[in-house]
């Protein structure tokens, strides 16, 4: 924390925010409330009260820290072009009925993949609606009905004529959904089969099962996401399995050492992914695009989260409510891979006993 707090209430937030890295977020909040009580300003604590609610599942008391975050932005404040594009708030708050409406995505594959299924329900309401994206997700998300046009994301790009922006994902804030209202996948990212038939002839077939793999995550939180190098063959000696290579960027260098059998030139389009995931029996993926993919598909996918996982994981659930097909191994404690890769290869040997 930036601000200077007397000696007393930073040893409270210190001892608020160490809870809520643990995970014991019922505790953690009870002390954020006894922070406001000590006249803590509730914007200072704000971020980590709003992640608190969420792990829990309390979307609708996040919306009201929500609120006040909105309520005390500037008119000058949304889409800052001096912030980093994951650190802009975008919506003002304004509607998007019969608005034109310009729809940025500032943060990762994933997180496009998973809020994708917000852009139907904008364009229901809004008279027009532009996307802004990484190219790499046009293809794979160009089907999805009501958007005018997709472009790509710069600063520098022209811009069509809107009258209100929204960042992807503060759509959920803006649409106040509740566990009970989440909107299903988006179910316009689809496959053509032949694509899928094509990935499917790369694969030497030897095993029960075929499992596709994604073991790193990007480096931007120090690899807390991925599996360490020695875990990973480990994981890949388990038996009667046919590795499938599903790894993106630079980790992709140590497929060359691993058992795959898929053959040929490995691809990072994500539609080619997404075709591998069809052609596949399972998937098996730390956090990253992989998952989202493969859940928005509706294919069987593991999910293996590291003690800290995002607040989209909720809190001690084994399955994800925005992804019906999915199951989530988390690590027990912090660091804690090995006890994830041992419960992942006896519910493999599991899994593939019965193919």
């Amino acid at each position: 924390m930036d601000t200077l707090w007397p000696p007393e209430t930073a040893d409270l937030l210190d001892r608020a925010a160490t809870l809520l890295r643990n995970r014991h977020v019922r505790e953690s909040l009870d002390l954020y409330d006894r922070a406001l009580s000590l006249g803590v300003d509730p914007l200072a604590i704000g971020g980590e009260r709003w992640k608190a609610h969420m792990l829990l599942g309390d979307f609708e008391s996040a919306w009201t820290v929500s609120d006040a975050v909105l309520a005390q932005t500037p008119p000058d404040g949304f889409n800052p072009t001096d912030r980093p594009f994951h650190q802009r708030p975008v919506w003002s708050g304004r509607p998007f009925d019969g608005e034109a409406v310009l729809v940025r995505c500032y943060h990762g594959l994933g997180d496009i993949v998973q809020f994708s299924r917000y852009l139907p329900l904008v364009a229901r309401r809004a008279a027009r609606l532009w996307v802004q994206a990484p190219v790499a997700v046009h293809a794979l998300l160009s089907g999805i009905p009501g958007v005018d046009g997709w472009l790509p994301l710069s600063d520098n790009v022209p811009m069509p004529p809107y009258t209100v922006q929204a960042e992807l994902m503060e759509l959920p804030f803006a649409f106040r959904t509740s566990m009970a209202s989440l909107p299903a996948p988006a179910t316009r990212i689809t496959v053509d089969p032949a694509h899928v038939a094509a990935q499917k002839a790369r694969l030497s077939r030897r095993g029960r099962i075929s499992v596709g793999l994604a073991w790193a995550a990007g480096a931007w939180d120090g690899g807390h996401r991925s599996l360490p190098p020695d875990l990973l063959r480990r994981l890949t000696d388990a038996p009667n399995v046919d590795w499938v290579c599903l790894q993106r960027g630079t980790p992709l260098g140590k497929a060359a050492s691993l058992p795959f059998c898929d053959t040929g030139t490995r691809s990072e389009d994500l539609v080619d992914t997404a075709a591998m995931i069809r052609a596949v029996d399972l998937v098996l993926t730390v956090d990253t695009v992989v998952a989202h993919l493969a859940g928005a598909l509706g294919a069987p996918v593991w999910t293996m989260l590291h003690h800290e996982a995002d607040w989209r994981w909720l809190l001690d659930r084994d399955d994800s409510p925005w992804y019906p097909t999915m199951r989530l191994l988390r690590q027990p404690a912090a660091s804690d891979w090995s006890a994830v890769v041992e419960r992942a290869r006896a519910d493999l040997a599991t899994t593939a006993n019965g193919y």
